[in-house]
């Protein structure tokens, strides 16, 4: 049983012969099926295309809430742009009620997408939204862009990697991921100068809705703790030069519990350090083709989850997590 978060080094798969790749594949199911969760290193996204946007997030969380405010979307319900304090409590996802948390955060979605009837006719237009950027800084859709990208390529190696660690053909996933509807969320947890509420986190602890969620985030105080199976909290580093990966409810349920979609929360900061501890985070969800049907891999008749559309499922939790008066 795991007590901390397995390291896994990716260059060998990325870089070495089938075997290496293999060997790979079997490190992330062993962390799968003991926590859900690892971190990357090896990854071969470039360390400025992470600090360009990191950098460029930093300005904007700095700004005044009133200019803020200006990259919101007009209607709450559109999953882009800016979002302030009150509007969001993650915990609601897993039926468990709690004040909302204590974060910020920019909604990113893809920036382009092809003319064509999947994208821009029949549901395509609920999941491919053109996103909101501010006047200031001016690099940020740019910087977001690029960082899209360099995800876009690592996870389609982890889902074959992923296929593999479920001794499925290495392609398995492709035409699941193809057209997939994968959203950024810069997270901003600022300072806290009045106490929290009873119960009340910099985020909830829950699960997270799609396949893999990859995170950037930075050691400082008030951060990310994993629950382990026998439901100790375990703090998870969270170095900018590698990334944190946790498996999303979408794989659980096609791996049929193989893999656990693990709970987890972002804790506030100790209270002697609550008044200047600010933290920012990337994380990088990536979900399915919004019509991808997800089904268990399981035997037939073995199934301990009904089939359901990718879409669908995250509309539902966004629906549950969205605080009502915000």
């Amino acid at each position: 049983m795991a007590t901390s978060i397995p390291v896994i080094d990716l260059a060998p798969a990325l870089k070495g012969s089938p075997a290496e790749k293999r060997a790979v594949a079997m490190e992330i199911d062993r962390s799968c099926i003991d926590i859900g969760f690892f971190t990357i290193r090896g990854h071969g996204v470039p360390l400025d295309v992470i600090q360009t946007l990191r950098q460029t997030a930093d300005a904007f969380f700095a700004l005044p809430l009133e200019q803020k405010m200006r990259a919101a979307p007009v209607d709450p319900a559109t999953p882009r742009g800016y979002r302030g304090l009150g509007f969001e409590a993650l915990s609601r996802g897993n039926a468990i009620t709690t004040p909302y948390d204590l974060k910020e955060f920019y909604h990113i979605g893809r920036e382009r997408w092809p003319d064509e009837p999947y994208f821009t006719q029949g549901d395509g237009p609920r999941y491919f939204i053109p996103n909101l950027w501010p006047d200031y800084p001016q690099g940020l859709g740019a910087a977001a862009e690029r960082y899209y990208s360099a995800m876009e390529t690592l996870t389609e190696r982890l889902m074959e990697l992923t296929a593999l660690a479920l001794g499925m053909p290495e392609t398995f996933f492709a035409d699941k991921i193809d057209k997939h509807i994968t959203a950024i969320r810069i997270n901003f947890y600022p300072e806290q100068k009045e106490p929290p509420k009873p119960g009340q986190l910099r985020a909830g602890e829950h699960t997270d809705y799609g396949l893999l969620t990859i995170l950037n985030g930075e050691n400082v105080a008030g951060g990310l703790q994993v629950k382990t199976r026998g439901g100790a909290w375990v703090d998870v580093e969270t170095d900018p030069d590698t990334f944190v990966v946790n498996i999303g409810d979408l794989l659980m349920r096609w791996t049929n519990d193989r893999w656990v979609s693990n709970i987890h929360r972002v804790t506030n900061p100790p209270d002697e350090e609550a008044a200047r501890a600010k933290r920012l985070s990337i994380a990088f969800f990536h979900h399915p083709n919004y019509d991808a049907l997800v089904e268990c891999i399981a035997p037939p008749g073995k199934a301990k989850y009904p089939p359901v559309l990718s879409g669908r499922y995250r509309d539902e939790k966004y629906m549950q997590t969205r605080v009502k008066s915000a």
